[in-house]
């Protein structure tokens, strides 16, 4: 018999209001450990806040959220921040990488930061992004997809339970768009890590496990990609 699935992250009736306006609210969701969840919805819906909250770097005015059975919402921002520390990666549609940094130590920001600097876990990860070679290099020596490989290999070098995306592809032609699907859904299978992905993208969204539409109202099935 196949090990029963486990809860990583819960969200209880989450909500987000701005100036007393409601972005969304009672939104509950549940993601378990390896599974793939794409997040679809209009602009403005509040898809890029919902995954801020589930990071805890945005704060919620109801409901909970919940990280095996850690409530965030307990937690003071410098908890929260040692917490996401250990258990989070996300990449970021702009990529935020730090410019005066060169490539390798962008990577391995994370683990220096949990004060694990481990030189051979960064060549393995640019190897697996298809960057081995480029660690000396600046940011504004590399391509934008080649940024987004930079971005997600920092992501997941620490080995982190729950992969947050937030427009991956948004900035990349179909063909980079794909490969770097195709590294992030690798990546995440290999280490049995959860993602949770925000896309306005069809072909990114029909790889996930599940696809759910975010509204005001809350969150449900999406209808077939």
């Amino acid at each position: 018999m196949s090990p029963q699935p486990t809860t990583l992250l819960q969200v209880r009736g989450l909500a987000k209001r701005y100036g007393g306006q409601a972005v969304f609210e009672g939104v509950d969701l549940q993601v378990q450990r390896g599974e793939f969840v794409a997040i679809v919805g209009d602009s403005g819906v509040g898809k890029s806040t919902l995954l801020n909250c589930l990071a805890g770097l945005d704060h919620w005015d109801a409901g909970q959220v919940l990280h095996e059975g850690v409530d965030l919402g307990q937690l003071d921002d410098t908890q929260r921040a040692l917490w996401r520390r250990a258990h989070v990666g996300f990449v970021f549609q702009a990529f935020h990488v730090l410019p005066h940094l060169d490539v390798a130590q962008n990577v391995g920001l994370p683990l220096m930061l949990l004060n694990r600097s481990d030189a051979r876990r960064v060549q393995q990860m640019l190897a697996a992004v298809g960057l081995e070679g480029l660690g000396e290099r600046l940011p504004q020596q590399l391509s934008g997809g080649q940024l987004q490989r930079v971005a997600i290999a920092r992501a997941l070098v620490h080995r982190p339970a729950l992969l947050l995306a937030d427009e991956p592809t948004g900035n990349l032609d179909p063909t980079t768009a794909a490969l770097v699907m195709d590294l992030l859904i690798a990546q995440t299978r290999e280490h049995g890590a959860a993602l949770v992905l925000v896309t306005h993208s069809q072909a990114a969204a029909a790889r996930a496990d599940r696809v759910l539409r975010l509204t005001a109202q809350g969150i449900r099935p999406a209808q077939a990609i």
